[in-house]
Formats: C-alpha cells, structure tokens, sequence
C-alpha cells in the first residue's frame, strides 16, 4: 500500500507537464507478495484487481484494530469517568463489534440481496452479500442493461434444487432473483469474457459485441435506489484474440476528455471512439480490442 500511495504522490505532486512514471517499486512489491505475479505468465487484469482491492482492506483494517486496541488500552489504564458511576453491560454479556469500513468500501462496495421466495406458502427470504464489482456473463450483440436484467431474471428452484422452506419445514419448490440492493459509489462491471468450453477442453476469449452506454441507469435495484443513473469514466480493454496471451490497455475520461492509455503511450481520443471498443458482432473479427472491466460512477446519492 505504500508503494501504491508512492506513486499516486509521484504523479500529483509533478512538475514535468509532460512525461511518464514507471510503477516498478509497486511492481516489485507486488511479486515479492504474491507468487502469482512473479512469473512472465499475462495475468489477469480482473483477478489483479481484486487481489489489489482485498489486499488494501487487509492493510486498513488491520491498522484500524491495532489504532483501536492502543486507544482502548490508553484509556483503560487511566482512570474512567462513567455518568452516574454505572457501566451498562451489553445484552446477554455479548458485544456487538462493527464492522471496519474503508476507504475501499466506500468507494466500490455495493450489496446485493438474494430474494427466494416459496411457491408453496409465498414467503419471501432474503439474503445480503456485499460486492466490489459485479460478474456478467456476455451474449452476442447484447447491451449491457441486458446483461444486467439476465444477472437479475427470476430462477425457478426445483427438482434436486428444491429451497428448504423455514415456514414449511420441508423443500419446496421456489423463485430466486437477485437484485441491488445498495449500489455502490463507483460501480465495476467485470465482463466475463474468457469462458471454459467442455468441447474444446480450454478457455476461449468470447468477441462478442457489448455495449456499453456512457450513461447508466440501474434499474435491478431496491427501493429508494430505483434507476439510479452512472456515468462510464473509465474502461480496461483487453488486446488479444486468445486468454494465454495479448495485452491490456485503457480509456480513462479526465476533465471532460477521454484518453488512450497504452503503456507510456498516451493520446486524446474522440468520445465516439469508446465505441470501438465494444466487441465483435462477427465471432472471426480482425478487431480484437474487447472492453473487459467498465468503470461507472454515480452521479446521485447511493448512500
């Protein structure tokens, strides 16, 4: 995490109007983390920044409980002023810890709440789970607020998938949707672009032709975040007709402009060139530059 904040100091504190920082200190630190990076291996740009986010909340969350454990031990040896003299014990001698929230969480995290409801007495559970960025499996020539409404479509849960209905006490047969239930500041769309083929005994990079709006409105999510509306400023495109090799660049809008990240090469680009990046609507295509991780940002309240 001190490397990454090195570099983003580096990069705003600047005098050069022009020219280009090389990340190899937090390149370095990253092998030397995870073995995974050490090899001449392309890895992947999603699972990367996972690894990135989880590994910073580690490092936050960390530093927060042993701020908190010095604090509490400080003021436990000195002597406590309680109103009235009394301490109130929590209920049933249990104390409820709250989670960390960081600085991560308050920029990608969003929750999602799975609703299964039972076909046989209509009565709805549901599930949270909190998100830093969501998984969509791709169609050809598709959009996607389609992806989004298949992420959310209602599975019918019978057969060998029964629910175990609580009210019933017994298996039932029932409908399970998932839906956003929080969404987050800056919502990640990771498209599942590399899918394993049984026939072929192998992953294949899926061309398929995606588009991606400029702008967004959700409309799989909870009340009172019904159609809340992002903006695309950012994309990561993948470069390569297959999953074991290519190569990875990025659009990234910056004070009203987009611009075309490749390595220490960086141009302007037009806004209408965004779409370029969409995919192939034929699968043998010559263009093999695919947006693979879509970068939104609210433009409403989403706390």
């Amino acid at each position: 995490m001190t490397c990454l904040a090195d570099l983003f100091s580096q990069i705003s504190s600047q005098k050069k109007k022009t020219g280009v920082i090389a990340p190899k200190r937090f390149v370095q630190r990253l092998k030397k983390q995870n073995e995974l990076f050490r090899s001449y291996m392309h890895q992947d740009a999603h699972e990367f920044l996972n690894y990135l986010l989880n590994e910073v909340v580690d490092i936050l969350e960390k530093e927060a409980k042993a701020t908190k454990t010095e604090h509490e031990t400080s003021s436990s040896s000195s002597p406590e002023k309680i109103a009235n003299g009394l301490k109130v014990p929590q209920a049933n001698g249990i104390v409820h810890k709250e989670p960390i929230v960081t600085w991560v969480h308050n920029i990608f995290q969003g929750i999602l709440t799975n609703e299964t409801r039972c076909l046989r007495c209509e009565t709805v559970t549901a599930r949270d789970e909190t998100f830093l960025d969501l998984s969509l499996d791709i169609e050809q020539n598709s959009s996607i607020t389609s992806c989004l409404k298949n992420f959310s479509s209602t599975e019918t849960l019978h057969a060998e998938d029964k629910f175990f209905c609580d009210k019933c006490c017994s298996l039932q047969e029932a409908q399970k949707r998932m839906k956003i239930k929080k969404p987050p500041h800056i919502l990640v769309i990771h498209l599942k672009r590399f899918k394993y083929i049984e026939q072929l005994g192998r992953y294949k990079k899926l061309s398929y032709r995606v588009v991606f709006p400029l702008e967004l409105k959700l409309s799989n999510t909870v009340e009172p975040y019904a159609d809340v509306e992002y903006s695309l400023f950012a994309v990561v495109v993948h470069v390569g007709s297959g999953p074991n090799h290519g190569h990875y660049v990025s659009l990234v809008k910056s004070h009203n402009h987009w611009l075309f990240f490749d390595d220490e090469n960086v141009e302007m680009i037009e806004e209408s060139a965004v779409q370029t990046f969409f995919g192939s609507s034929q699968e043998y295509s010559s263009n093999t530059d695919h947006g693979y991780i879509l970068f939104y940002e609210s433009l409403g309240p989403t706390k």
